[in-house]
């Protein structure tokens, strides 16, 4: 006889929203609640999450924003009816839905081209480029199914209204690909890079995350063992449909100091919900 699934219940924003979520499956880390952050969302307007998984992203996003309506689409039906669960468990069942399907076969009540914001956290993989996890919830959510990466962006593209936003987190390497996708689609590109740790950060962790790149220069050449800033591995990549604005690289956000804590500027996105301003 099968063994029930081990449910762990987990807190994010600092504990303002309750998380249920398998213990052996995909974990729920900060990409999702990043994602959130950067939705410029208002009241009134709706959101389609690509990929909800438990909900994590919406519920992070109906917290931050009152009066929004938040739509999840989800191809695994068990992390469906988890997600269904927290939205209940958070008191959001009036302004959040989530309900099974894929990027081939959409739910019919979501309309094509009628939500003001679309954001996704497609799997950062390649199918046949990495070993797949044994659990087929890690497997799914890690590594591209039929269509690649294309037929996320496709799928997003045709849910969005003209002028309404396109929100995606993605692995650095993958950024180029991401960017011909969009093409000429999308305009007032933003790529909002998000930096592990600030390597000019004090031992005693204090935050440099304001020191200039004069400050920055001036340290690498004052006899001390600063290193060169780290590669930022993930990034957020932002556009709008129908537009015709230019690419605008942002300066992201340092995630870690050099003691390993959030910085107070991820704090504030990670505990206290604040918006990332892409």
């Amino acid at each position: 006889m099968a063994q029930p699934e081990v449910i762990t219940h987990d807190t994010l924003l600092g504990g303002q929203v309750t998380l249920r979520q398998h213990a052996a499956g995909y974990r729920v880390a900060m990409d999702p609640v990043l994602l959130s952050a950067s939705v410029p969302a208002a009241a009134g307007e709706a959101v389609l999450d690509v990929g909800a998984g438990v909900g994590a992203a919406m519920l992070c996003l109906a917290w931050r924003v009152s009066g929004i309506k938040v739509f999840g689409v989800e191809v695994q039906s068990d992390l469906v009816h988890l997600a269904a669960e927290n939205i209940a468990d958070n008191g959001l069942a009036e302004r959040l839905e989530v309900m099974v399907g894929d990027l081939q076969r959409s739910p019919p009540r979501l309309v094509p081209r009628s939500f003001d914001h679309v954001m996704a956290n497609p799997p950062y993989f390649e199918a046949g480029r990495v070993r797949a996890s044994g659990k087929d919830e890690k497997a799914t959510a890690n590594i591209e199914g039929a269509g690649g990466l294309g037929a996320w962006v496709e799928y997003c593209l045709s849910m969005v209204r003209p002028g309404g936003s396109i929100t995606m987190t993605h692995r650095t390497d993958r950024l180029a690909e991401l960017l011909a996708l969009l093409g000429d689609r999308t305009g007032d590109l933003v790529i909002f890079p998000l930096w592990p740790h600030d390597p000019f950060a004090t031992e005693d962790g204090r935050d440099s995350a304001t020191q200039d790149s004069k400050d920055a220069a001036n340290n690498a050449t004052d006899g001390t063992d600063a290193e060169p800033p780290v590669a930022a591995k993930r990034v957020i990549v932002q556009g709008t449909a129908g537009a015709k604005g230019p690419l605008r690289l942002s300066a992201g956000l340092i995630l870690h100091k050099a003691n390993g804590n959030h910085t107070k500027a991820a704090n504030s996105v990670l505990r206290h919900g604040k918006a990332l301003m892409l």
